[in-house]
């Protein structure tokens, strides 16, 4: 196990290093810089902000710089904003953003596996039709379009919800069902369809004639085995919701690490949309190294190199 984690942390690290690369090439590919947009700045102005952010040095110089100030967990100070440094940026917002989306994970996650459980346990009936036409909505419809739906029916027509804002438990309802409309349309399709198998199993029939209850099967052998595919969809899925959020805070009017990003790309602030984005990267390689080490843990046939014993 120590060895597997090992190789997963190495694989992790040179996937960030990547992410780095990639993010600085592109940001400095990007037409214009972040004084572009000012105006009537005098030249010699113009000159010493170049100097004072170091974009007067050649880029292979701002490269091997910015890479050593990432190694010391430094992700440098904004260029728009008067002495803000990214890293407290991103924890004075972050907040907002994480309850956000470990609401939606739990929600999308509960509701998911009992719409794909009542899909599969009634099959070919009235439920399972109603359950995956919603999940057919749920994937085809974007979020943002889902967030606008939301918000005209149940806040300025109902007036059931808040419209925006994110200051007590009824502004919680709108964004996480938007964000997690998607997710829960694939958990409910992948648990419906893993469940299905699960339920003609041999190991199910042996289960039955032995005696055992309804309750006792799904608990011990139909939920177990077919929980594996949400799991594997966990780091996927949480890579949805991160991203997504970005959007529905805009939408809401969230002040959190999504809305500042945004905001970031309008202005061109270089350091704050290489430094949100790292932070992106870094949580969504956590989430898959958690992934793959609960997939082992939870079934026991998969091999810690990552195949299955014959």
């Amino acid at each position: 196990m120590v060895r597997y984690v090992a190789n997963k942390f190495f694989y992790m690290l040179v996937s960030l290093f990547v992410l780095v690369s990639a993010t600085f090439f592109l940001m400095k590919a990007i037409p214009g810089d972040p004084f572009t947009s000012e105006k009537k700045v005098p030249p010699e102005i113009k000159a010493r902000l170049y100097e004072q952010y170091g974009l007067d040095k050649p880029l292979y110089h701002q490269y091997f710089k910015y890479l050593g100030e990432i190694a010391q967990g430094d992700l440098g100070v904004s260029m728009k904003r008067l002495n803000q440094d990214v890293t407290h940026l991103i924890g004075q917002t972050f907040s907002a953003s994480l309850k956000l989306g470990v609401v939606a994970i739990i929600v999308s996650v509960i509701v998911g596996v009992i719409l794909g459980m009542l899909a599969a346990l009634y099959h070919r009936k009235f439920i399972d039709s109603a359950a995956m036409v919603l999940a057919v909505l749920g994937i085809a419809v974007p979020s943002f379009v889902v967030a606008s739906l939301l918000q005209y029916v149940f806040a300025y027509k109902f007036h059931m919800f808040p419209v925006s804002g994110f200051k007590g438990p009824m502004y919680y309802f709108l964004p996480v069902a938007a964000l997690s409309a998607q997710p829960i349309a694939f958990i409910a399709r992948l648990t419906r369809s893993s469940m299905l198998e699960v339920l003609h199993a041999d190991y199910i029939k042996t289960a039955k004639a032995k005696g055992l209850s309804w309750f006792a099967i799904l608990s011990r052998h139909v939920l177990r085995n077919g929980i594996l595919p949400i799991v594997t969809y966990m780091g996927p899925m949480t890579a949805n919701i991160v991203t997504g959020s970005v959007v529905i805070e805009q939408i809401f009017g969230i002040g959190g690490i999504g809305k500042q990003f945004v905001e970031a790309i309008g202005v061109r602030d270089y350091t704050v949309i290489m430094g949100i984005t790292i932070f992106y990267g870094i949580l969504l390689m956590v989430a898959r190294f958690i992934t793959d080490i609960a997939y082992v843990l939870i079934d026991p046939r998969i091999k810690l190199t990552g195949g299955k014993e014959g």
